[in-house]
C-alpha cells in the first residue's frame, strides 16, 4: 500500500515541475518567424537567418519585436579551426544584418555579442544544423 503512496506523489511532483517549466516562456513561444534558429538569452529571442550571401538577427523581447536602432553585433562563425568575424549592423526595426559571402553550412557554429541600444552586451550561441 505504501508504495502506492510514493509513486502517486512522485507522479504528482512530475506533473508540478512540468507545468512549471512550462511557465518558463514568460507567455510567448520561442519559435522561427523569419525561418530562422530561435535562442533565448536574458529573456530575448535571438533568430540568426543565416544563408551564404546574408545574415539577419531578428531581436524580440516577450514576444514583440525589439529595436534595433543602435544596436551592434559581431558573430563569430566557426567551422571546424576556421574561424570568421561578421559585424552586423541595423537593418530594419527590428533586425541586424550584414551581406558578403559566408561559410554557412551544416555543423557551423556561430556566437553572438549583441549589443542593443542603452544595454549590456548579451552572448548569443547558435548551432546550424
Amino acid at each position: 500500500m505504501r508504495i502506492h503512496h510514493i509513486i502517486a506523489s512522485s507522479l504528482l511532483a512530475l506533473a508540478c515541475s512540468a507545468q512549471a517549466g512550462g511557465e518558463h516562456n514568460h507567455g510567448h513561444e520561442h519559435q522561427s518567424l523569419h525561418g530562422g534558429i530561435v535562442t533565448e538569452a536574458k529573456d530575448m529571442d535571438f533568430e540568426l537567418v543565416a544563408k551564404p550571401d546574408q545574415i539577419a538577427l531578428h531581436v524580440r523581447d516577450h514576444g514583440k519585436p525589439a529595436s534595433a536602432k543602435g544596436a551592434t553585433a559581431k558573430l563569430t562563425l566557426l567551422n571546424g579551426t576556421e574561424k570568421t568575424s561578421v559585424t552586423l549592423s541595423p537593418a530594419g526595426d527590428a533586425h541586424l544584418q550584414a551581406k558578403g559571402s559566408f561559410a554557412i553550412k551544416s555543423g557551423t557554429k556561430v556566437v553572438a555579442l549583441v549589443t542593443l541600444a542603452g544595454k549590456k552586451p548579451i552572448n548569443v550561441r547558435f548551432a546550424i544544423k
